[in-house]
C-alpha cells in the first residue's frame, strides 16, 4: 500500500509550481497543468533548458484565475516598447479565455498545432522578466494534442503543453536512493522539486516503479461533489528521461556552483535505461485509465499492479 504525499501543477510550463491539497484530474492531466507555454517567436517552446530564470516565475491560484510573481534579482529590460508592463508587477492570467485571442501556431517537440496567443502585455512582462523577446500562449480546448502512441498501447491520451503526457509519477524511495548515493560521494541532496512531479507517492522500495503497469489511488470526491470513496486508475506508458533542468535549483534558477552537474552524474551510474536510449531514467510517465473527473488528494491511499512480462 502507498500513499499519495504530493501534488503538484504547473500552470505555466518550465515554470514554477503549486503544490495542492487537492487537485481535479482530467483525462489529460491535473486540472491547469501546462495549460500556458512561453514561445520564442517561431512559436516553439521555451523552457528551462534555455532560460533557467524561469523556474524563478512563481504562480498561485487566485480567484478566477493565475497571478505570476518574478521573485530574485532583476534581469534585463528588453527593447520591446508594446506596453507599459513591469516586470515587479505580477501578471494576471484568467482561467475563462477573453474570445478575442489569435490563433498561432505553436510546437512543443515534434508536435505543431494551433494555440491561442495571449495578447502584448503578457509578452512584455514575460519578455522582460527572462530578457529575451517571448510570447504567451494557452492551449486551445477544441485542440487535441495526443500522446505518442507507441508508449499508450495506440489508444489516444490526450495531453496540453507537457512534454508528451498526461502526468508524471514520483516516488520518495526512489529520491531517498539518489540521495543516499550523493551523500556517499560527498554531494548535497536534492529535492523532489528538481523532477517536476505532478503525483509523488510513497511506499514500496526505490525504483518499483520500473515494474508498475497501474496505479490505482482512492478518490475522496465523486465527478458532480458526491461524498463516498471512488477510484482513479493510471497506467504507467514511459520511464521518463531526465534533462538538465533537474540541475536548476527550483527556487533560485541557478546551479550548484560545486556540483553543476547533478543529480544527473549519479544517476548516470545506474540509471541509464535501454527502453529510452540510454536516456537517464527518474519517475514514471502516465495516462488516465478511469476516474477523469474524480478529485485527489493528499494523504489518499493507493496500490499498484505490477506487470509482469512474459
Amino acid at each position: 500500500m502507498a500513499i499519495v504525499r504530493a501534488l503538484f501543477v504547473y500552470p505555466v510550463k518550465s515554470c514554477g509550481a503549486i503544490a495542492l491539497d487537492r487537485a481535479r484530474l482530467e483525462a489529460k492531466g491535473l486540472q491547469w497543468d501546462r495549460h500556458w507555454m512561453v514561445v520564442d517567436a517561431s512559436g516553439r517552446f521555451v523552457s528551462q533548458r534555455e532560460i533557467a530564470a524561469m523556474a524563478r516565475i512563481v504562480p498561485a491560484f487566485v480567484e478566477h484565475g493565475v497571478r505570476l510573481t518574478m521573485t530574485g534579482a532583476d534581469m534585463p529590460v528588453v527593447d520591446m516598447p508594446v506596453v507599459d508592463m513591469p516586470v515587479d508587477k505580477p501578471l494576471f492570467l484568467p482561467f475563462a479565455p477573453r474570445g478575442n485571442e489569435a490563433r498561432v501556431r505553436a510546437t512543443v517537440w515534434k508536435d505543431t498545432f494551433e494555440a491561442l496567443d495571449e495578447g502584448d502585455e503578457a509578452a512584455q512582462w514575460f519578455s522582460q522578466a527572462l530578457g529575451v523577446p517571448l510570447r504567451l500562449v494557452r492551449f486551445a480546448q477544441d485542440v487535441t494534442r495526443l500522446a505518442s502512441k507507441q508508449w499508450t498501447n495506440d489508444e489516444d491520451v490526450p495531453t496540453q503543453f507537457a512534454d508528451g503526457f498526461p502526468l508524471l509519477v514520483t516516488s520518495e524511495a526512489s529520491l531517498a536512493e539518489l540521495n543516499a548515493r550523493l551523500a556517499a560521494k560527498g554531494a548535497p541532496p536534492v529535492p523532489m522539486s528538481r523532477f517536476r512531479p505532478n503525483i509523488v507517492v510513497d511506499g514500496g522500495d526505490a525504483f518499483d516503479e520500473d515494474f508498475i503497469d497501474t496505479l490505482s489511488i482512492a478518490s475522496e470526491e465523486g465527478k458532480e461533489g458526491e461524498s463516498g470513496t471512488r477510484e482513479v486508475v493510471l497506467r504507467f506508458t514511459k520511464p521518463c528521461a531526465r534533462c538538465p533542468i533537474t540541475t536548476i535549483d527550483q527556487r533560485t534558477g541557478e546551479r550548484d556552483g560545486e556540483w553543476p552537474a547533478e543529480p544527473l552524474d549519479t544517476l548516470a551510474a545506474f540509471r541509464a535505461d535501454p527502453r529510452v536510449d540510454g536516456g537517464l531514467t527518474f519517475g514514471q510517465n502516465a495516462m488516465v485509465v478511469a476516474g477523469a473527473g474524480e478529485c485527489l488528494a493528499v494523504g489518499a491511499q493507493a496500490q499498484w499492479e505490477y506487470r509482469f512480462e512474459e
